[in-house]
């Protein structure tokens, strides 16, 4: 079963240049460790030997990890996109009723999440509770502390 994930351009040329790097700096980096403290003798004993292998499987399991995603990306085309409800990549205006401020999202791809800039993953449970709202609807959002409520005000594509 693909688990197909969706991403901007920019987004899966960030994973397909991290996956680059992946294989061709730090796999050749791991190999020359290993091979240099296996010349320096019994590889029973040979802490550095042991390090160096566990960063390769990490490596290595980081590595297809990584190109399942990037197989299974698909690129979204916004332009595509509808304006009637909240969707990933949509931008929405919403109002936290609680503490009455005003709050702008950007639904995206969890691996291009970042609150800083007003991203957030549509995996998390803010995503999760956004995802298909109206205007005018409330998203009722469970956090650790209760429940939080967002009247979703305005949808940007």
């Amino acid at each position: 079963m693909s688990d197909i994930r969706y991403y901007t351009e920019e987004g899966l040329q960030k994973l397909k240049e991290e996956l680059h790097e992946m294989k061709t700096v730090q796999r050749p980096s791991i190999s020359r460790q290993i091979a240099e403290a296996r010349d320096k003798g019994d590889l029973s004993e040979n802490a550095e030997y042991d390090a160096a292998k566990e960063a390769q499987g990490l490596l290595e399991m980081k590595i297809t990890k990584l190109e399942a995603l990037v197989s299974n990306a698909r690129i979204i085309d916004k332009s595509q996109l509808s304006s009637d409800k909240i969707l990933i990549l949509s931008t929405a205006k919403l109002k936290n009723l609680s503490m009455n401020k005003e709050f702008v999202y950007t639904l995206v791809a969890e691996n291009e999440a970042n609150l800083r800039e007003g991203k957030i993953s549509v995996d998390s449970p803010m995503g999760k509770g956004l995802l298909g709202k109206k205007v005018g609807e409330i998203a009722e959002i469970e956090v650790p502390n209760g429940i939080m409520k967002f009247e979703v005000l305005e949808i940007i594509v």
